[in-house]
């Protein structure tokens, strides 16, 4: 596993979060929980009945994590409450909501950041990613000033002289199908941002396509090109700019000669593609090719951090992504 990783995990001992786990009935997220217990850099708590501890955690160390019954747990009808009231304008009843809270232990462990119980939640090893947001979009919803909430893969490249050292933001490439000029524009914004806290370096945010400053004509290009106009204005902060293709944004050489008034052009460390088409090809490309690890999709824009875990998953990335919410917490 990279330093960089040991890095985020450093940062998260500095400064420790409860991270919540809902999913009780997979392997993975016992042997995930001893790892953490061992390095020691997060409060863990796992939504679980004493009958799924006992069917699937058997043999597993749950000393020091707090387990929480979603059935029969102190706080089920307090939750119920407050999810019925906020669901109250789609005619949720606390029956319903409290039906939805016991059998779905995503919807507990949501509930448990929304009420303070837990600073973050990673899930998504057995669940699919709209089962693993819907909850978090129904309760917890954008954070302040963000629209659209987006999601992010965090990719370290081993041996590679791009981005920040082979550290690179590759959004959106889980979540937004085919973002608008404005969506496109909100992404580079909080892309820039999570690269910020989490490499603790300056961002420079490239917004990608098949044209390079106006080489090609489209409709594909002029929605690139409307969304960095907006991007620097709502986030003069951050370096940003395109449309750039892929090596005019990483390659030097390139940049120079394609974007040669550009800050960002050939020192890109944040990759914002088009469409999500391009960002799932993109990062699956560079993770088999390039043997890189991919972290994600990691949510950002939401009012608390919660996030997906790929079903193919080991233990190892959910440690991983553990770390990332902790430090994602601390903001």
């Amino acid at each position: 596993m990279s330093s960089f990783i040991e890095e985020v995990k450093a940062k998260a001992a500095a400064d420790r979060k409860t991270i919540v786990l809902p999913e009780s009935n997979d392997k993975r997220t016992y042997e995930a929980i001893e790892m953490i217990k061992k390095e020691n850099f997060a409060d863990l708590v796992l939504v679980a009945t004493p009958e799924d501890v006992e069917k699937y955690g058997a043999g597993y160390d749950l000393s020091g994590v707090t387990v929480v019954d979603p059935v029969n747990g102190p706080k089920v009808e307090e939750y119920a409450e407050k999810f019925a009231e906020l669901r109250k304008s789609k005619g949720m009843t606390f029956e319903q909501a409290l039906a939805i809270l016991k059998k779905d232990y995503t919807y507990y462990g949501v509930m448990m950041v929304k009420m303070g119980d837990a600073d973050g939640m990673v899930s998504g090893a057995c669940h699919t990613t709209a089962d693993t947001l819907r909850p978090c979009l129904q309760i917890l919803k954008t954070a302040p000033g963000v629209k659209t909430v987006s999601s992010f893969f965090l990719m370290i490249v081993p041996n590679c002289p791009y981005g920040e050292n082979g550290t690179l933001v590759f959004a959106d490439c889980g979540l937004v199908q085919n973002p608008t000029p404005a969506e496109l524009s909100t992404i580079a914004g909080s892309s820039a941002a999570t690269f910020e806290k989490m490499v603790g370096k300056t961002p420079r945010v490239a917004l990608l396509s098949h044209s390079t400053m106006g080489s090609a004509k489209h409709d594909d290009v002029t929605k690139v090109v409307e969304a960095v106009k907006l991007a620097k204005e709502e986030y003069p902060q951050y370096l940003i700019d395109g449309e750039l293709q892929l090596d005019a944004a990483i390659v030097p050489k390139v940049g120079a000669t394609k974007a040669p008034n550009s800050q960002v052009a050939g020192r890109a460390n944040v990759l914002v593609f088009p469409d999500l088409d391009a960002g799932n090809i993109g990062y699956k490309l560079v993770q088999r090719f390039a043997n890189a690890e991919a972290y994600g999709p990691i949510c950002q824009g939401l009012a608390k951090p919660v996030n997906d875990l790929s079903r193919g998953c080991s233990a190892e990335d959910i440690v991983g992504v553990v770390a990332i919410t902790a430090v994602q917490a601390q903001a």
